[in-house]
C-alpha cells in the first residue's frame, strides 16, 4: 500500500480525535458528579473515567492496519496489551502490534489537563522508566526473536496559562541545564519528547496542545515542528509498511 494513502487527511482525523477527547472528558465529569453528588473535584472525575484518548488510539491503530498489518494483530483493549518487563513482571501499554510472534510496534498515549506542576515529573518518570524497562527486557530476550520494535510516545497537553507561562527552578546545590531556565511546562514537555527520541528511548514522539475553549471544535496546535503528528505517523507507517512488505 502507498504510504501516502495511509497518511491522507491526518489533520482532519486528529481534529476528530481532539473533539472526542474534550467531549468525553466533559461527559465523564458530569456523569460521575451526578452519581456521587460531588461536583467540586476538578478534573479528577474525567481522569478516573478514562477512555478520553480512545480516538487517538484508534487513529494510530488505523495507521498500522492501513500499512498492511492484519487488523486482528493490533491490540488496544485492556487485558490484551501487556508485555513482560525486566524490572517488573508486566506493563500494560496503550497499543501493541504483534504479528506471528513478532513484536512490531508499541505506543504509549498520554494526556494532561490541569495540575501541571503535580503531574509533569510523574509523566517524565513514566516515559523514561517504561522505555528503559521495555528495552532492557528486549535485550534480555523477552520478545523471543523479534527484531527491534517501533516505540512511540504521544502527549496531548492542555493549552492553558498554567502550561504556557514560564516557571522557576530550584538550584540549591547545583545549576540546572540552561535549556530549562525560563521555560513553561509546555516547553519542558517539548524538551522531554525531543530528548526521548535523541537518546533512542523512543523512535518518535508527538506533542500536541489544545484548550478547553476551542478544543471541543477540534482545534489543536503543534508547538514544535519536530514533534508534529505527521512526523510521528510517517515514522510509524514507514516501519509497519516495511514489515508488511518483508512478510509478504
Amino acid at each position: 500500500m502507498n504510504p501516502d494513502d495511509v497518511l491522507g487527511d491526518l489533520d482532519g482525523q486528529l481534529r476528530n480525535a481532539v473533539t472526542f477527547f474534550w467531549s468525553t472528558r466533559v461527559a465523564q465529569t458530569a456523569r460521575q458528579g451526578e452519581e456521587s453528588g460531588d461536583r467540586d473535584r476538578g478534573g479528577r472525575a474525567a481522569v478516573t473515567g478514562g477512555g478520553h484518548c480512545g480516538e487517538f488510539v484508534r487513529l494510530v491503530r488505523n495507521l498500522i492496519v492501513g500499512s498492511g498489518v492484519p487488523d486482528a494483530r493490533v491490540f488496544t483493549a485492556r487485558r490484551t496489551t501487556d508485555l513482560p518487563g525486566y524490572f517488573r513482571a508486566t506493563k500494560d501499554w496503550d497499543l501493541l502490534a504483534v504479528v506471528d510472534g513478532t513484536l512490531l510496534a508499541v505506543v504509549e498515549l498520554k494526556s494532561q489537563v490541569g495540575s501541571f506542576g503535580n503531574n509533569f515529573n510523574n509523566r517524565t518518570e513514566e516515559a523514561i522508566g517504561n522505555a528503559t524497562d521495555l528495552w532492557t527486557a528486549f535485550r534480555q530476550g523477552a520478545f523471543k526473536s523479534s527484531p527491534r520494535p517501533w516505540l512511540g510516545y504521544f502527549m496531548m497537553l492542555e493549552d492553558a496559562p498554567g502550561s504556557t507561562r514560564p516557571i522557576g527552578v530550584r538550584e540549591q546545590h547545583f545549576k540546572v541545564f540552561k535549556e530549562f531556565r525560563g521555560t513553561s511546562y509546555a516547553d519542558r514537555y517539548a524538551i522531554l519528547c525531543k530528548r526521548l527520541v535523541l537518546e533512542r528511548l523512543y523512535d518518535a514522539a508527538c506533542l500536541i496542545m489544545s484548550s478547553r475553549e476551542t478544543g471541543p471544535s477540534g482545534d489543536y496546535r503543534e508547538p514544535d515542528p519536530q514533534l508534529s503528528f505527521r512526523l510521528f505517523a510517517t515514522s510509524l507507517v514507514g516501519h509497519a509498511t516495511a514489515f508488511a512488505k518483508l512478510r509478504g
